[in-house]
């Protein structure tokens, strides 16, 4: 169910404490926009001084008001806060919005402040935003507890950035989206970005959630959190390049860096990661009328050559195909264009939207209902008929009309089918544009933004998709992990290995050409990347080959123990690599792609938050650029995937239940046409 925080959105009654007459004071400018909702609600202002502010009878105290407050602004020198919140408690404050700063971004000493301020206020059973923070608004309800006016809408914006804020706001304009909330979260020393969304998931009047984030403190609760919103989340964070803080000490940790990380929770999440404030508007303009696309087929429509092959390549640089139009369709579209126009995707109109506006209509219609097609995007000069006919503002006469009249008839179109339409144009901002937008279609003046929009609506086509898979239950802790105990974990999980014994000596040695036969591989012991130091021999036909290899091995790195292992046969697998990294952030993290020695040199990977099912396995694998090999290529059998994908299961189940490893891998794990078998492991504890 998550936190009650209706005292924060829905308050019986608030008070302002730092109310200020001083337009320097930020106490200034809530106490301005607290009242101006005060039919709704008792707003009291409060200043030490007393006497008036804004006109109105300020209170020297909380206590001096004589009654209860549910929701208490603080804005007070950091000296006087913690009375305040005292005060504010001992006055029944269900919640405070603490908008002053000086605590935990200032250092331990202001954490540690900030944290018994925290556990005062959670033991008093109310809920605080912030400090450090900038004040929340609700539309819905009324509530002006920030420094600006937000226009209402459906989006609800929870940011650890005021001035976003602020740009949104003029970015949202043109496509007629506004807020129904906003909440600045400050230093989340009680109520969390994971509350937050929680809620506004539960709020009727939001249909969408904006994040800006810098950091998250529990990354896996806020992906939990977003895949069970039952609304769009589109989250904007900054710092995806760096790589991860710690050293890593695996190729699983040498390949992931934090874009990877956020890029993988977001995907497994359903949440829609975008990189400007320009991206972020482009997609909820898109999401606000709650079309979805069933597929990612885009048919586009133009009325010239060169912006319909501009919008094909965006599209498909979207991630999203532009095929050709089936016979039915092409018929349909020749019936209703004249004998110039091309009719196989994209649709071109060749001249004919400038004689006869009313031929967008007709072939919006069509594709719209062609079978082959999820989605439409129309491109080019749509719009602009209208401003040539009578000037930049459409002033009238026979083309403009036709071209009202075709936007009517676009939206009419559009209103009678499920399917996105979005459009890009020269004059976004022409009055026929302008009707487009009123009746929810999406109008952008960049191509690239009308591509990006369509692919927001489209269904996921990445291999990662299907949720977050909840952690399972802490195992028995692993209290050491060289390479025979990691190999002995994971056999008993279900991972099959060939044959390995230890050896110290040629004595040992020799033993172990009598239990099994040759061809064999020697592994020298305690070295992480065996590899690169020279510690691993291939190939070692029978006995006489493994005693030289073992003595030429241990007079350059007399290592005290080495495994020999029955050597697998390569000839018809396929090496992988399966890893799991545990992130401070969102937890295990895991990695599947082309392994072997070369892993870091190729590349081929893809990322998910772990565990992973073997069904999101399989999705993965074949999301990867080299996924032709598992089929088979230049004469070589398909491998088994079935089983790769159970192995990567068991691997990633068993790291999962294992929170003391930091870096868990299994490379090479060769998938051959019958089986598997894990070649190599290595585990690293926390």
């Amino acid at each position: 169910m998550g936190r009650d925080l209706s005292a924060l959105f829905d308050p019986v009654s608030v008070a302002v404490v730092g109310a200020s007459d001083d337009p320097a004071k930020y106490g200034h400018a809530i106490a301005a926009q607290a009242i101006r909702a005060n039919g709704r609600r008792p707003v009291h202002l409060v200043n030490r001084r007393g006497g008036t502010v804004l006109g109105r009878t300020a209170a020297p105290s909380l206590t001096a008001i004589g009654e209860d407050i549910d929701l208490a602004v603080v804005s007070v020198p950091a000296a006087g806060f913690d009375d305040a919140i005292d005060e504010a408690l001992g006055c029944g404050a269900r919640a405070i919005v603490a908008i002053t700063a000086g605590f935990a971004e200032t250092g331990e000493a202001g954490r540690m402040r900030q944290q018994a301020v925290a556990e005062r206020v959670r033991a008093a059973g109310a809920v605080m935003i912030g400090p450090n923070c900038l004040g929340l608004a609700d539309n819905t309800t009324d509530l002006f507890l920030a420094s600006d006016t937000f226009t209402p809408g459906g989006v609800a914006l929870l940011s650890q950035s005021g001035n976003l804020a602020l740009e949104l706001q003029l970015r949202f304009r043109p496509h007629d989206l506004g807020f129904s909330r906003f909440v600045s979260l400050g230093n989340q020393a009680d109520v969390t970005l994971v509350d937050l969304l929680a809620d506004c998931s539960r709020h009727e009047g939001t249909r969408a959630i904006a994040v800006y984030a810098e950091d998250f403190a529990d990354g896996r609760a806020f992906a939990e959190a977003a895949a069970g919103a039952g609304k769009p989340v589109v989250l904007l964070t900054a710092g995806r390049g760096d790589a991860s803080a710690r050293s890593a000490q695996s190729h699983t940790g040498a390949l992931t860096t934090s874009a990877d990380v956020v890029t993988a929770a977001c995907r497994d999440a359903g949440v829609q990661l975008v990189a400007t404030p320009r991206e972020l508007t482009v997609v909820l303009a898109a999401l606000d009328g709650g079309r979805r696309a069933a597929g990612r087929r885009v048919a586009v429509l133009t009325d010239g050559g060169g912006h319909g092959v501009v919008a094909a390549d965006a599209a498909e640089a979207a991630g999203l195909t532009v095929p050709e139009l089936r016979p039915p369709t092409r018929q349909r579209l020749r019936e209703a264009l004249w004998e110039q126009s091309a009719v196989a995707n994209p649709v071109d109109l060749a001249g004919m939207g400038e004689q006869d506006p009313g031929s967008y209509a007709r072939t919006v219609s069509a594709l719209l209902a062609a079978e082959e097609v999820d989605a439409v995007l129309m491109t080019g000069y749509f719009g602009g008929y209208a401003a040539a006919d009578g000037g930049p503002g459409g002033g009238g006469g026979a083309l403009a009309d036709g071209e009202q009249a075709a936007a009517s008839l676009i939206a009419a179109h559009h209103r009678a089918t499920a399917k996105p339409l979005v459009v890009q144009s020269m004059y976004p901002r022409s009055p026929t544009c302008r009707t487009l937008t009123a009746a929810g279609i999406p109008v952008f003046e960049a191509t690239e933004d009308a591509a990006r929009a369509l692919a927001a609506t489209a269904t996921p086509a990445t291999p990662g998709a299907g949720g977050v898979t909840p952690l399972p239950r802490p195992a028995a802790p692993l209290r050491e992990t060289g390479y025979l105990r990691t190999r002995r974990a994971l056999e008993a999980a279900g991972l099959p290995f060939p044959a390995a014994r230890e050896v110290h000596g040629e004595a040992e040695l020799a033993a172990v050409t009598r239990e099994f036969t040759g061809p064999y591989a020697l592994k020298t012991l305690h070295s992480l990347h065996k590899s690169d130091a020279g510690g691993v021999a291939l190939g070692l036909a029978g006995p006489d080959e493994l005693l030289a290899a073992f003595r030429e091995m241990h007079t350059r790195l007399g290592a005290p123990s080495y495994s020999v292992e029955a050597m697998a046969d390569l000839s018809d697998g396929i090496e992988l690599i399966v890893g799991v990294n545990r992130d401070p952030r969102f937890g295990p993290v895991a990695m599947v792609g082309l392994g072997g020695v070369l892993a870091e040199a190729l590349h081929d990977v893809a990322f998910t938050l772990a565990p992973v099912s073997a069904d999101r396995a399989g999705r993965l694998l074949r999301g990867l650029r080299t996924a032709a090999l598992l089929d088979g290529v230049r004469g070589r059998p398909p491998v088994d995937v079935t089983a790769a994908t159970a192995a990567v299961e068991t691997i990633t189940a068993f790291a999962a239940a294992h929170p003391e490893i930091a870096e868990i891998e299994v490379n090479p794990l060769l998938v051959r046409p019958h089986g598997v078998l894990a070649l190599d492991s290595r585990a690293v504890l926390a």
